[in-house]
């Protein structure tokens, strides 16, 4: 499959017309935005290429080179919203889902449990990167938050269909603030609906200076008031009711209370209502099946009710911020196409897991049994709009957190103190400015001239400069020598970080290793494709563990505790994983079964194994059958 863009390219956004204004330091519009192309790095299909019943989705008018199916994209959701606009999806989305970060990028820390039985250790999962956690700090400052969600909301706003809707959903820590961004990007006019969803069993505590918070808000606008979709659920009173009945008076031109022959008003017994805008729906309860170790996860039934509410089957509902995929996988469900999107490579492994789950069972059953009379409607089943679905990563984005993971460990190994609203340098050590060069290349003369150049801009800049760097070349010590010659301010004073006698040595990482065998048996029809795996060993794991009180790596005596599923592509090209067979145990107490029979591909095929384990770390291991 090839690309529809092969370089980066700007897409325009239109301008917020809407009030009131909300108004904070750095306020800008997003007038333009550069589009990356996406690379695939996995595919899934739970037919196995035999025909299933679909739901009647219209696929005229999706995006020729992608296709047809679910749509994961690994990036920063700027990124993918960009690369979405640029790949024919502006104006194409019906319902937009968003749960962003309320206060802190800590509450999306997913926590981990090493496979196996009952009282197998536990260990904490920083399952967003240390990069991605510095990015997620960077923006709570209040007004890079506000701009952050500002530049996210008018970008969605050109992906939503016109008779499309968006639903933000939100505490009482940013709800304020976020209406206000929501009336001036999608207009005043467009607002359906406050959505309060209440958590009648979250746990109360009289010791607070506040009452509880029990709450949360959903916002809803529409992109056109009135042409939007509203599909009005009945659900079931705690009590049964007697209502007045009603009907239209063609003199008044209105519903009236209906009367009997005697005047008086006519009731009937009602034992539904319609669903109004306070939802009671429980939290995810600790030990529920559902539950993905996301202390923020939503109950899938909040979700169902959102979707079924502002959309029908065959739509398309986007979600930019999934988490753990509670949206997509409901969307699955209910026969929506989905697309999703996150920073966090640990939740698109999370999602990925739960919706191939969830695809292999509507191969099977041909619905899910969570599906049913959820919320009042007797829909007892829901065809899917798609059985198949693929894991894109936009602008490399691997390689990204890679650098600002490691530039975030080199700082702290350096003391560097960072100076978030620089552009140009990382902070300040020692009374000197530092620049970290990007650790994919060594420090060239084109580097130092940038360096240079950037202290042009600045004449009353007195600092020396720490050039910080992983190797380089021999003309840059040239330069740099030359540069600092009779220079009395701005002299530039290299680290290597590999080599540097006082500085150097921290960039180190012990990967994830594995023993895996592939091998064909038997002949003709009756071949098969033999792949076992003998060990798995997960240093970053054993590090972790260590660091616990009383734990030791003795204890880990099965290497499959580590392991959090196994994939195999028996024929691998390279560059797209495609999944042949999935190990992915459903409950945190079982394990991987470690050896896999599946019929054997052509002679001389690739066989790929992926190894994901319990933090999230992967190993792909190949070999020629």
């Amino acid at each position: 499959m090839t690309d529809n863009i092969k370089k980066p390219k700007d897409v325009t956004v239109a301008k917020a017309k809407g009030r009131p204004m909300l108004t904070w330091v750095g306020k800008k519009p997003l007038a333009r935005v550069r589009a990356y192309p996406a690379q695939a790095i996995e595919r899934f299909d739970a037919t196995a290429g035999k025909p299933m019943p679909l739901q009647e989705a219209t696929w005229t008018d999706w995006p020729k080179d992608l296709p047809q199916g679910g749509l994961l994209y690994h990036g920063d959701n700027k990124d993918v919203l960009a690369h979405l606009l640029a790949n024919g999806f502006r104006g194409k989305v019906k319902l937009i889902y968003i749960d962003p970060p309320f206060d802190s990028g800590a509450d999306y820390v997913r926590k981990v449990q090493l496979r196996g039985a009952k009282g197998t250790v536990k260990i904490d999962g920083e399952d967003y990167t240390l990069g991605e956690q510095v990015q997620y700090s960077d923006i709570w400052a209040n007004d890079n938050y506000l701009q952050f969600m500002y530049e996210r909301l008018l970008m969605l706003r050109e992906l939503l269909d016109e008779n499309g809707s968006i639903a933000l959903h939100c505490d009482f820590s940013k709800g304020h603030y976020l209406r206000l961004i929501l009336d001036e990007v999608f207009g005043e006019k467009n607002f359906v609906n406050d959505i309060t969803w209440y958590y009648e069993n979250k746990p109360q505590f009289g010791f607070m200076k506040h009452l509880p918070h029990d709450h949360d808000l959903i916002f809803v606008y529409a992109k056109n008031f009135g042409g939007h979709c509203l599909n009005h659920q009945q659900v079931p009173v705690k009590e049964v009711q007697q209502q007045a009945v009603v009907a239209w008076d063609p003199v008044l031109k209105k519903r009236i209370a209906k009367r009997d022959e005697n005047g008086d008003i006519v009731y009937e017994t009602r034992e539904e209502k319609y669903m109004g805008s306070v939802w009671t729906i429980p939290l995810v309860h600790p030990i529920a099946t559902e539950r993905t170790g996301y202390p923020t996860q939503k109950p899938e039934p909040l979700l169902e009710r959102i979707v079924k509410v502002f959309s029908e089957p065959g739509d398309v509902v986007l979600d930019c911020f999934c988490g753990s995929g509670t949206s997509l996988s409901v969307s699955q469900s209910l026969g929506r196409r989905w697309i999703g999107c996150d920073i966090n490579k640990g939740a698109i492994q999370t999602t990925a897991k739960r919706v191939q789950e969830l695809m292999r069972g509507q191969t099977t059953a041909g619905v899910t049994s969570r599906q049913g009379d959820l919320i009042g409607t007797a829909e007892t089943s829901q065809k899917p709009s798609q059985l198949a679905f693929a894991t894109y990563r936009v602008n490399d984005y691997d390689l990204q957190i890679q650098h600002n993971e490691a530039v975030e460990l080199a700082c702290q190994h350096l003391g560097v103190t960072r100076t978030r609203t620089d552009s140009f340098f990382e902070g300040t050590q020692g009374g000197r400015l530092v620049k970290i060069v990007p650790f994919n290349h060594p420090l060239t003369p084109l580097d130092l001239e940038a360096v240079r150049n950037e202290l042009k801009t600045r004449p009353t800049e007195e600092r020396d400069v720490m050039v910080v760097c992983l190797g380089w070349q021999h003309d840059a010590r040239a330069w740099v020598e030359t540069y600092n010659r009779n220079r009395p301010v701005n002299k530039l004073h290299v680290v290597e970080l590999r080599t540097d006698r006082k500085l150097g040595g921290i960039i180190k990482h012990e990967p994830l290793t594995a023993q895996v065998s592939a091998k064909r048996t038997g002949e003709g029809a009756d071949a098969l494709l033999v792949v076992e795996v003998q060990d798995v060993v997960s240093p970053t794991i054993m590090q972790r563990l260590n660091l616990e009180q009383g734990v030791f790596r003795a204890q880990i005596t099965d290497w499959r505790a580590v392991v959090d599923c196994i994939l195999i592509d028996t024929q691998y090209d390279g560059q797209v994983f495609n999944v042949a067979l999935a190990d992915v145990p459903e409950r945190k107490q079982d394990l991987v079964n470690g050896r896999y029979e599946l019929p054997a591909p052509l002679a001389g095929s690739t066989v790929a194994v992926k190894i994901i384990d319990m933090l999230g770390e992967e190993l792909i291991t190949t070999a020629q059958v």
